[in-house]
C-alpha cells in the first residue's frame, strides 16, 4: 500500500463532538477525500470511535498521533513519564483492533533542544518503551514516530515505518533530501507525513503547482505521503490559527485550485508507458528448486508495462527447468558454466534495452523495474541498483545470517550515487555492458559484479542507487551454507586482487572510496558518534558523524587480525620456556583475542531481528548465534583469501635478489611530451607489474611511493631537462625504503634475541634470532622487488614511448 494521504483536524472543540467537528461534516470531508484519491487520514490527536467508523465507511484508514508533553523536558519528571506510558497503553488499547486504524503515532516532531537537553540515548531508549508500550495494547498495529530533519539523527529501528515532515519549496532540494532519508531509513518503509504550501503568502495557483511536484517527487521517490492538510480550518493551543493556509480546501469547505492537482498527482501512473523503457529481466539458476518459484511468482506479475523475463538454467540437476516451464517466461537451458557465463549468455539474449540482473533466491517488490526505468530515464547512469532486504518469512537462522558479516552490500559516493552494486540487484543499459564483453568468465561463484562495476567506470560510466527498486534477497538458512558461502567470497577476493591489484591496500583488502550500507557489518571500535547540531543546538539539518578510528583500531576488522592473534598464541607456547614471555605474550594474546570477542558481542547486540519473534528466549538464542557468525565469518574469509594466495607476506611484483640501493634511470625523447602524463602513464606501468604505489602529497620531496610488501619498498624522484626543439631527458631517481613496520619489527626482535641469550632461554632465543633473520632477509626482498619494479617499468616505457 503506498500512502497518499492528507493531514486532518483538530478543530475548535465542542461539548458534544469534540475536536473533529460533527459526524455529518466528517463524512462530507471524507466523501471528497475518496473522490481525490486519499486512502490515509493524520490526525494529530486521538479522534473518537464514530470518526474510525465513518474512516471505514468510506474505505479511508487513519494514522493516529498520540498527544503528549513532548515539548517540555518530561524525562525529569518520573511521574509524567508513567502517565505518558499509561495514557499511550490506554488509547492503544481503545482503538488497536480497529479495522480503519492504520498506524499510530507516539510522538511528532520532540523538538531538537529538547533532545539536546536530555540526549538523544535517552530520547531513543523512552521512545522504545513507548513503542513497546503501545504493542502491547495494539499488536496488530502499525507504529511510527513523526521526526523532522533537525532531528534526523535520532535512531529508531523498532519502528515499523519512518515518518517525516518535509516542507522544502524547491524541487532539487527535495530530491536530494528525500534520497538522503531513505538512506537513513535503511530496510524500514519511508513516509513524508506532512509537506504543503501556505497560500496565504504565497498564492493559490503557487500552492498547486508546488503540491504536485511535492507529490510526484515523493511518490517517485518511493516515499507515502501526507499533503499538509486538507482544510484550511485549524484549532491549536486554545486558538483558531488564521495566519496560516495550507488546506487544499478553504474553511468552509470550497475547493482550492490544488485540490483538483493533488487528486491528479495521487491517481497518475509512476512513469507514463510510452516512456517506459523495454527492460529484460535476468534470472541465472542452478539447482535453485527450493527459492526459484517464489522468484517466478514474483517477476511474472511486475508493474510494469514493458518487460520480458529470461531464466538461464545453468546445467542444473534439480526440478528447477521443470519449476520454471510452469510460468510465462523464456528459460535457456546451458551445461554448468558458472554464475558469470549464465549472465553473459542472459546480456546476449536479452531483446530490452535494459537488463536487469536478479538471483534465483530472490524476489523483486512489484514496482522494482518501475523505480529502476524512472531513474534510467531521468539520468545518464550505465548501472542502477537497489536494496536487497531479507524477507520476513526467513528462518530464524537466515535471519541471524542478515545481521552477521559478508553479506551482499551496496557501496556509496553520494546518496544517489553508487560505487558498488551488489549482484542480487543490479540493472544495466545493455549496450554499456556489452561494449566491455560482459561478466568475467573465470569468476563462477562470486566477484562478477565488482569487477564489472569496476570496468564500467574505468570506461567513464556511473553507477546509481535508487533505495525504492527493492528485492527481497533470501539469506543462507544453515550456518554450514553461510560459512562455505563466506568462504567462496574470500576465494572470489584472491582472484580480484589478481585482476585488480591496484585496487587493493598493502594487507590486500579493497579500498572502497564509497560509504558501505546494510545489516551485519562488524561494528569498529571505538565507535564514537556526534551530532553536528550548530552552536547552541541552532543548526537547521543536524547529522551523526562518526569519529574516524584510526589505523590500529581498522586492523582489528580485517580477517588478518585472526594472525596477529595466532602470532600472540604462538609466543606464549614459546612462553612456557622463559615465564617473562608467557606472561607478556600471553597478555597480549588475552587482549588481541578480547577485540573479535566484544565485536562480536556488540553486533549481536545491535542485530535487528524480524519483528514478529518476539520470544524472549528465542531472541536470546538469535543473539548467541549472531554472536558466533561474527566470530565465525572472518576465519572461514581468511582461510579462503589464504587459498588462493592472498597472504600478508605475498610479495608484490617480480622477486629480486639484487643489493638493494640508489639507481639513477633516464629516458629520452626527441619529441616533446607532457612530464604529468608520461609520469601518469609510468606510475600505471608500475601496478600493471604489480607494485603497490602511492603518489606523494604536497610536502613530500618525492613522487611515487612504491612498496612490494609490508616491510620495504622504495620512492621515486622525477625530474625533465629541456633540450631545445622538443628534445628531453626525464632523470629518475629510486632508493630503498624500510617500512614503518620493520622499522618497529626488527628492533624489537633483536632486542628480544639479546634478552633471551641473556636469561639463557635459548629455545625462546632461537626463536627470535630465526624471526630476526626472516625480516631481515624480508625487508631486503621486498625493497630489491620495489627497485626493479622500476626498472622494468622504464623499460617498457622505452619500448612503449620510443625513447632510448
Amino acid at each position: 500500500m503506498v500512502v497518499h494521504g492528507v493531514t486532518y483536524g483538530p478543530f475548535r472543540p465542542s461539548s458534544e463532538h469534540g475536536e473533529y467537528g460533527t459526524p455529518d461534516s466528517v463524512a462530507m470531508d471524507f466523501r471528497a477525500m475518496a473522490a481525490t484519491g486519499v486512502n490515509v487520514v493524520r490526525t494529530y490527536t486521538m479522534p473518537p470511535v464514530w470518526f474510525f467508523d465513518l474512516a471505514a465507511e468510506h474505505s479511508l484508514r487513519v494514522m493516529v498521533g498520540l498527544a503528549w508533553q513532548q515539548h517540555t523536558t518530561f524525562l525529569d519528571n518520573r511521574a509524567l513519564v508513567k502517565s505518558i506510558i499509561a495514557s499511550a497503553r490506554e488509547q492503544a488499547r481503545l482503538i488497536g483492533s480497529h479495522p480503519a486504524l492504520f498506524a499510530i503515532a507516539i510522538g511528532n516532531e520532540i523538538p531538537a533542544k529538547i533532545v539536546r537537553w536530555h540526549g538523544r540515548r535517552r530520547i531513543e531508549k523512552f521512545l522504545r518503551r513507548l513503542a513497546n508500550a503501545v504493542r502491547s495494547e495494539a499488536p496488530q498495529a502499525l507504529v511510527t514516530y513523526v521526526s523532522y530533519p533537525t532531528t534526523e539523527y535520532l535512531e529508531l529501528p523498532f519502528l515499523d515505518f519512518v515518518s517525516f515532515n518535509v516542507f522544502l519549496e524547491h524541487r532539487e532540494n527535495l530530491v536530494r533530501y528525500l534520497a538522503h532519508l531513505q538512506i537513513l531509513a535503511g530496510e524500514q518503509p519511508l513516509v513524508l507525513t506532512e509537506i504543503g504550501l501556505d497560500s496565504q503568502r504565497n498564492g493559490e495557483d503557487k500552492q498547486a503547482e508546488t503540491l504536485h511536484w511535492q507529490i510526484r517527487t515523493t511518490l517517485e521517490g518511493g516515499a507515502g505521503a501526507f499533503v499538509f492538510k486538507w482544510t484550511d480550518e485549524w484549532h491549536r493551543g486554545g486558538n483558531d490559527i488564521e495566519d496560516w493556509d495550507f488546506g487544499i480546501v478553504d474553511r468552509q469547505r470550497h475547493a482550492k485550485p490544488a485540490l483538483e492537482v493533488v487528486k491528479k498527482a495521487f491517481c497518475e501512473p509512476l512513469l507514463a508507458p510510452e516512456k517506459a523503457p523495454r527492460i529484460s529481466v535476468v534470472v541465472c539458476s542452478y539447482n535453485g528448486e527450493k527459492t526459484i518459484r517464489d522468484c517466478m511468482r514474483a517477476v511474472t506479475v511486475l508493474d510494469y508495462p514493458n518487460y520480458e523475463v529470461l531464466v538461464i538454467n545453468d546445467g542444473s540437476t534439480d526440478r528447477t527447468a521443470e519449476i520454471v516451464s510452469e510460468y510465462p517466461v523464456r528459460r535457456i537451458d546451458t551445461e554448468q558454466g558458472g554464475l558469470s557465463r549464465a549472465r553473459n549468455i542472459g546480456m546476449r539474449s536479452a531483446a530490452g534495452e535494459i537488463v536487469a540482473y536478479i538471483d534465483d533466491d530472490a524476489f523483486p517488490a512489484s514496482d522494482w523495474l518501475t523505480h529502476l526505468a524512472l531513474m534510467f530515464v531521468a539520468t545518464d547512469h550505465v548501472g542502477i541498483g537497489g536494496p536487497n532486504l531479507p524477507p520476513a518469512d526467513d528462518p530464524a537462522t537466515a535471519d541471524c545470517v542478515a545481521n552477521s558479516p559478508g553479506g551482499p552490500s551496496h557501496v556509496l559516493f553520494t546518496d544517489s550515487v553508487a560505487e558498488h552494486l551488489p549482484g542480487c540487484n543490479m540493472a544495466f543499459r545493455r549496450d554499456a555492458i556489452m561494449e566491455i564483453e560482459g561478466f568475467d568468465e573465470q569468476f563462477r561463484i562470486a566477484g562478477d559484479d565488482v569487477d564489472l562495476c569496476w570496468r564500467l567506470q574505468d570506461q567513464g560510466g556511473t553507477l546509481g542507487f535508487s533505495p525504492c527498486a527493492i528485492v527481497w534477497h533470501r539469506r543462507r538458512s544453515r550456518v554450514r551454507q553461510y560459512l562455505r558461502q563466506q568462504f567462496n567470497y574470500g576465494r572470489a577476493e584472491g582472484i580480484l586482487y589478481q585482476k585488480w591489484p591496484a585496487r587493493y591496500n598493502r594487507l590486500g583488502h579493497m579500498r572502497w572510496a564509497g560509504q558501505l550500507y546494510g545489516r551485519g557489518h562488524s561494528p569498529m571500535l571505538p565507535g564514537l558518534q556526534v551530532v553536528d547540531q550548530g552552536v547552541w543546538g541552532t543548526r537547521l539539518f543536524q547529522a551523526v558523524y562518526t569519529s574516524n578510528p584510526g589505523t590500529m583500531w581498522s586492523l582489528t576488522m580485517i580477517p588478518e587480525w585472526l594472525l596477529v592473534i595466532a602470532m600472540f598464541g604462538v609466543l606464549t607456547l614459546v612462553g612456557l620456556t622463559w615465564a617473562p614471555l608467557f606472561w607478556s605474550a600471553g597478555s597480549l594474546f588475552l587482549l588481541a583475542l578480547l577485540v573479535p570477542v566484544t565485536q562480536a558481542i556488540r553486533g549481536s547486540l545491535a542485530a535487528t531481528f524480524q519483528a514478529h519473534r518476539q520470544n524472549r528466549g528465542e531472541r536470546i538464542r538469535m543473539r548467541i548465534c549472531t554472536a558466533w557468525l561474527h566470530l565465525m565469518q572472518p576465519v572461514v574469509r581468511l582461510r579462503g583469501r589464504l587459498k588462493t594466495g592472498m597472504s600478508p607476506w605475498r610479495l608484490r611484483g617480480k622477486r629480486s635478489l639484487k643489493l638493494p640501493r640508489t639507481i639513477n634511470l633516464q629516458l629520452w625523447t626527441e619529441d616533446w611530451v607532457d612530464p604529468t602524463s608520461l609520469l601518469t602513464r609510468f606510475e600505471q606501468r608500475l601496478r600493471d607489474h604489480g607494485a603497490l604505489v602511492r603518489r606523494g602529497g604536497n610536502i613530500d620531496n618525492w613522487d611515487l611511493r612504491i612498496n612490494a610488501g609490508l616491510l620495504g619498498g622504495s620512492r621515486l624522484l622525477s625530474t625533465v631537462e629541456e633540450h631545445g626543439s622538443g628534445k628531453q631527458m626525464f632523470r629518475l631517481r629510486a632508493w630503498p625504503v624500510i617500512g614503518r613496520g620493520a622499522l618497529l619489527s626488527l628492533p624489537v626482535s633483536f632486542l628480544l634475541v639479546f634478552v633471551a641469550a641473556w636469561h639463557e632461554a635459548w629455545t625462546a632465543t632461537t626463536c627470535f634470532a630465526m624471526l630476526a633473520l626472516w625480516l631481515t632477509v624480508r625487508v631486503f626482498g621486498e625493497c630489491s622487488s620495489s627497485l626493479h619494479s622500476i626498472r622494468t617499468a622504464v623499460r617498457v616505457t622505452r619500448e612503449q614511448e620510443n625513447m632510448s
